[in-house]
């Protein structure tokens, strides 16, 4: 495995030598002074160029980093929209386990897009085209303090929200469930978690994707509560994970009302708990709800 000083000489080095492009910089996990330095790492480099067109039009032009493993062209995908004259990427994986991320924009899109990120770090800037920047922090992706009509929005989804998990697990519908639980439910959990994590901290740290780093600060019995609400594909199994989920997210609601001084409706949370426990007892030829 090439070691991190070759790969960020081979990188320099290609843009050193192409006419066409006049910066590069970095963002991600290399440039996050907080991210786990491990060999899983991306290489996350931009090339700020004149033009795409002449980079897409070359499929070869990337042998130049090694041989490829396997790879994807994000920005060929028929389900996502993209701006190819502004923007291209390569994500790659080598022979020898390194992956680059790198994309071409052109200037106009650098300059108007670098600012954003608060990872990023120029390596070459041949011009002098591009904005001074702050030193790299995760500053950009902290947990930002929630209005009380956000608090009091992601509330009201996660209690409506779990009446479809009733619904499905009820049903016996397996994945319509999962999907319910977690790519909605579970995202106002998650939310939740990271207010909590914000008033803690001030505000001032960054939980990861999906939660990753939140156990650095949620108590030992809260990340095992967080982690007991998933389950396998049991129906049983799903109704007590998701019965956890309801506690967690209720005790945390309530704590972060309270120190931040928004209202907690209780009553919204009881009576969506109450329909929850009545589906989950229902008999299954049951013609009535309630």
């Amino acid at each position: 495995m090439r070691t991190e000083k070759e790969m960020m000489d081979l990188i320099l080095d290609v843009a050193k030598k192409d006419e066409r492009i006049r910066a590069v910089y970095m963002n991600g996990s290399r440039t996050n002074p907080d991210a786990p330095k491990d060999i899983f790492r991306d290489y996350d480099i931009v090339y700020v160029v004149k033009e795409t067109g002449s980079f897409i039009e070359d499929k070869g032009w990337i042998d130049v980093f090694g041989e490829v493993l396997f790879m994807q062209y994000p920005d060929e995908s028929p389900d996502y929209p993209a701006d190819k004259e502004n923007s291209y990427g390569w994500l790659m994986i080598f022979t020898d386990g390194n992956r680059l991320d790198l994309t071409v924009k052109t200037v106009a899109h650098a300059k108007e897009n670098v600012l954003e990120d608060s990872l990023c770090i120029i390596l070459l800037d041949k011009d002098g085209i591009l904005p001074s920047i702050p030193e790299s922090s995760d500053a950009s992706h902290h947990v930002r303090r929630p209005t009380a009509e956000q608090f009091a929005a992601t509330c009201n989804e996660f209690w409506w929200c779990l009446n479809n998990v009733a619904k499905g697990l009820w049903r016996e519908e397996v994945t319509y469930a999962q999907d319910m639980i977690n790519f909605v439910v579970r995202k106002q959990l998650e939310k939740m978690l990271s207010w909590k994590i914000g008033l803690l901290t001030d505000y001032s740290v960054s939980i990861g994707k999906a939660g990753k780093y939140m156990h650095h600060w949620l108590s030992e019995k809260e990340w095992q509560s967080y982690l007991d609400t998933y389950s396998s594909a049991d129906t049983d199994a799903m109704w007590r994970s998701t019965e956890i989920m309801c506690g967690l997210f209720y005790d945390t609601s309530e704590w972060v009302a309270a120190q931040s001084g928004f209202e907690f409706n209780k009553q919204e949370a009881e009576n969506s708990l109450l329909y929850f426990r009545k589906v989950r007892t229902l008999d299954k030829n049951a013609e009535i709800i309630m």
